[in-house]
């Protein structure tokens, strides 16, 4: 049985290899044209071709978004565009557009996915597009697991379902709140995340907001392999390295022990751990299990507090003299316990004893984001580029270090 694919969102060179080495199957990216993460870094030309190769010698793929809603003058040089970005390597384009859909499929061997930026919901229109070449369908978010079961029996097309992350207030993605409120044409590229704004209710004397709750099905990742499900999709293009390394290597070990049946209660309250203190927001499940209501959105007495978990970014890692160095990230000191991991999913907890500075003077905090310091750490773990640290509280740790 082939596993369910883990697709990855990368903002820019650097994400797409963070987490195709941290387990992504595929990484899903945008140019410098016609995608909707306008705000991204975003891929040149030589950029795509280059993450093409880079993800092509490890056996995964990479799939480029061309989801706008297209006006008149975007269409301008797109055809041109599309063939440029085949012949760098992209292996499946994210496109809405009829036209898109039409001129890829009449040209090119490739495959196309219908964005979720088509808002699609039922079966019939599946079909529909089925027939004009469609070989993937990235589900409405507001579709539900008894939908999507219905869907994948009667249609047999490759179903793809977004499983973490970020939610849009609006329907899948289709947003006209920012084009009224700022002018910025969030089906084009230009979200201004409106739905997250404060605004005054004069009636009730205080604040509220429109935004919805993060999107987290990590419990629920075995009964959407059960259903069929082709494509576990993680929402991101402009979250961090350490963002994305965890999210992706967290539900890497969890698609893995559901195939290797090795998954227990205590690795799983691991797994949501590490989930939850990545985030910024809360979570909830949206429409999977049952119909979205206020438990699922933010009205009033919204908190967005970042944790202050991610470490350090190592550099390279001396096992003789069992020092670490590299890149500080938040403030730690003497005394934390420290979890070391690697794209690898190795992970390594200790407390930290010594620290030094650049000059390997001994300190007792490291309090100078960017600045490079050494740590004191005997693992046999591999540590190189792209391995991270982080910060773990003593009980996290202490049950960590069991397993």
């Amino acid at each position: 049985m082939d596993k369910i694919e883990l697709l990855s969102p990368a903002g820019d060179l650097e994400r797409l290899k963070v987490t195709l080495l941290y387990g992504a199957d595929a990484v899903y990216i945008g140019g410098e044209k016609y995608g909707l993460r306008a705000n991204a870094t975003n891929f040149t030309l030589e950029e795509i071709r280059e993450g093409c190769n880079f993800a092509h010698n490890l056996g995964k793929k990479v799939y480029l978004t061309l989801n706008i809603v297209f006006h008149n003058e975007d269409m301008d040089g797109v055809e041109e565009y599309i063939d440029q970005v085949v012949d760098a390597g992209i292996d499946a384009f994210i496109v809405s557009d009829p036209f898109i859909i039409s001129y890829i499929k009449k040209n090119y061997q490739i495959e196309v996915h219908l964005s979720t930026q088509n808002s699609t919901s039922n079966y019939k229109a599946i079909e529909f597009f089925k027939e004009e070449g469609i070989d993937r369908v990235v589900l409405a978010r507001e579709v539900s697991l008894k939908e999507m079961k219905e869907i994948i029996e009667k249609c047999k097309i490759d179903i793809e379902v977004f499983i973490h992350g970020a939610m849009c207030t609006c329907y899948s993605g289709r947003c006209a709140l920012s084009n009224y409120v700022t002018n910025r044409d969030a089906n084009r590229g230009g979200c201004s995340q409106v739905c997250r704004f404060s605004f005054f209710n004069p009636l009730e004397k205080e604040d509220f907001t429109m935004a919805l709750k993060d999107n987290n099905l990590s419990k629920y990742i075995s009964l959407l392999i059960e259903a069929g499900v082709k494509s576990l999709k993680v929402e991101g293009r402009m979250r961090s390295l350490y963002y994305l390394a965890t999210v992706i290597g967290a539900y890497r070990e969890i698609i893995d022990s559901y195939y290797e049946g090795s998954m227990t209660e205590d690795k799983m309250r691991i797994l949501e751990y590490r989930l939850d203190r990545v985030a910024n927001r809360e979570t909830s499940t949206h429409y999977l299990l049952k119909e979205a209501d206020d438990t699922d959105q933010y009205y009033t007495g919204r908190s967005e507090v970042s944790n202050q978990d991610y470490l350090g970014q190592v550099i390279s890692y001396d096992k003789e003299n069992h020092l670490i160095q590299f890149y500080e990230r938040n403030y730690f000191e003497v005394g934390d316990y420290v979890e070391v991991f690697n794209p690898l999913g190795d992970h390594y907890v200790f407390l930290v004893e010594k620290l030094y500075d650049k000059d390997k003077n001994p300190v007792e905090v490291a309090r100078h984001p960017d600045d490079i310091y050494f740590i004191e750490c005997n693992t046999d773990i591999e540590l190189g580029e792209y391995s991270m640290m982080r910060k773990v509280d003593t009980n996290e740790s202490i049950r960590e270090s069991k397993i």
